[in-house]
């Protein structure tokens, strides 16, 4: 009996003192830094960011077709049903909530790459613009972060002026995207909804149109500055119809924070991308960024490079009904110098060279 209880005994004195022996190891180990947590809350940000923006519509569609052929079901006929209802929201002005924008996550968004916003000239509250954010490159996250969210104090410094950004029209027919998309201010990029926006929401909004689009997205690669838009006059068109004065902005950086493959003009895969473009509205790209776990891995999320969206002088438009196409390629070479303009003034401010140029195709 005393040989078991010496036995108990010693296990119970050799438990405690490997507990001991753990604690002190916990305690002695580094804790994270205050720059490590930042740093795992701006990753994460943009992890679901990417997310929301890559599968969140294509998601909630299987979820719902899912939800249709379970006991459920009535959750996908409600949504139908309120889509039906709710089906030309997105063109008369969207439900933006100021909260969303407004949301802390952002300005770890933000704080990732960095991102900065740089005014050069006011805006008045009594007229509406048009704003054409250069270049689009692979996700358009400087637009987003800068016209979107509140995190780079666009409101603070053009104060009186409401930002939209636009997008693609197929996304607003996604479930639950739809409602993610307009509750942070982005409209389809219609002609009705720039319209209704530049014509019957007052005074004080500025369009953000990110006028190369898909096609611009298929040359952009790092120390690339092509922009898609000699034959892009559309949104001249309707600056005139509506008297909307046309701003230019450029988004230094942009191109760096993906590497794409770039597959040569009259290839047979490049052809396959601008097929798939014309039919879709969007290009598939090939490209890559950092992985989760480190910035030497592979994955889909973009480097940290920073990106700082100059804002330049408007260039003021009449309002013209039925404006001429020689009224409108006038003040599309208005709009390029004064976006050429723009680029040289700052290029070198942010990370280019004096020799680098504005190549528009």
């Amino acid at each position: 009996m005393k040989t078991i209880i010496a036995a108990c005994s010693q296990n119970l004195s050799g438990s405690r003192a490997s507990i001991q022996t753990a604690l002190r190891t916990l305690l002695a180990a580094p804790w994270p830094s205050q720059r490590d947590i930042r740093s795992w809350l701006q990753l994460l940000s943009v992890l679901q960011w990417v997310l929301s923006f890559l599968l969140l519509g294509t998601v909630s569609l299987l979820l719902l077709i899912y939800l249709a052929f379970t006991s459920f079901w009535p959750i996908s006929a409600l949504y139908l049903a309120w889509i039906i209802f709710d089906w030309d929201t997105p063109e008369k002005g969207g439900r933006r909530l100021p909260c969303l924008r407004r949301w802390s996550v952002w300005k770890h968004f933000r704080d990732y790459f960095p991102v900065k916003l740089v005014k050069t000239h006011d805006l008045s509250p009594s007229h509406n613009y048009i704003i054409g954010s250069h270049p689009h490159g692979i996700l358009c996250i400087g637009a987003f972060c800068n016209f979107i969210t509140g995190s780079t104090g666009f409101g603070e410094m053009f104060p009186g002026i409401r930002p939209f950004l636009t997008t693609l029209a197929g996304n607003f027919r996604l479930p639950i995207f739809r409602e993610y998309l307009m509750s942070g201010g982005l409209c389809p990029v219609t002609r009705r909804a720039i319209g209704y926006l530049l014509s019957k929401n007052g005074t004080g909004n500025a369009v953000a149109i990110v006028i190369g689009g898909a096609a611009e997205s298929l040359s952009c690669r790092p120390g690339v500055t092509t922009l898609i838009l000699k034959n892009r006059k559309g949104f001249v068109r309707m600056a005139l119809q509506h008297g909307a004065y046309l701003v230019p902005s450029f988004s230094f950086g942009e191109n760096d924070l993906f590497r794409q493959v770039v597959f040569k003009e009259g290839s047979w895969m490049r052809s396959i991308q601008q097929r798939f473009q014309k039919m879709m509205g969007f290009a598939p790209c090939v490209f890559y960024g950092r992985g989760l776990t480190s910035v030497q891995s592979r994955g889909f999320l973009p480097y940290a490079r920073p990106i700082t969206t100059v804002v330049g002088e408007p260039v003021t438009v009449p309002k013209i009904e039925n404006p001429s196409c020689e009224m409108v390629d006038m003040y599309h070479e208005m709009y390029v110098r004064s976006l050429l303009k723009l680029f040289n003034e700052n290029k070198t401010k942010y990370g280019l060279s004096e020799t680098d140029e504005l190549q528009i195709l």
